[in-house]
């Protein structure tokens, strides 16, 4: 089972990229809209947007999740060790519709079409933190 050790500290690694990429995207996209009308750094910004996502978010992403799957898989009985898991799993869920939400945001914006405001991706940024936050109690403390 000491494979299960490594395989566990690459999740933690993972996930700990895929969060950078959930925290630093939205807050690109607070500038994004801010400062819309300068046609010079909206074409830098989505370049950044862009390679941040693809290049940092689908691989850490799939990292986490792939590697979570495996500890799953040689540890079934992790199912059934109380209610922590499901509670960690379903916030797992919620982040990756935040991360696909995030995408969707991405095209708009290089499609020119997102009006959202800067305000609206300030609160929009503090979503994966609240998830984090309950993913990390869950994993950590198993509180139930």
């Amino acid at each position: 089972m000491e494979y299960y050790m490594w395989i566990k500290t690459f999740h933690f690694l993972a996930f700990i990229s895929w969060m950078a990429m959930l925290f630093y995207l939205p807050r690109l996209y607070v500038y994004h809209a801010e400062h819309i009308d300068n046609k010079d750094f909206v074409k830098v910004v989505k370049i950044q947007e862009d390679k941040l996502y693809n290049f940092i978010g689908w691989p850490a992403m799939i990292a986490t999740v792939a590697s979570g799957a495996l500890m799953i898989i040689l540890n079934p009985s992790m199912l059934s060790s109380g209610g922590w898991l499901h509670a960690k799993i379903v916030f797992a869920l919620l982040l990756l519709a935040y991360h696909f939400d995030n995408g969707r945001y991405l095209k708009l914006f290089r499609e020119d079409r997102c009006f959202k405001s800067g305000k609206f991706f300030r609160a929009y940024n503090e979503v994966p933190t609240i998830l984090m936050i309950g993913i990390v109690i869950f994993a950590v403390l198993k509180p139930f």
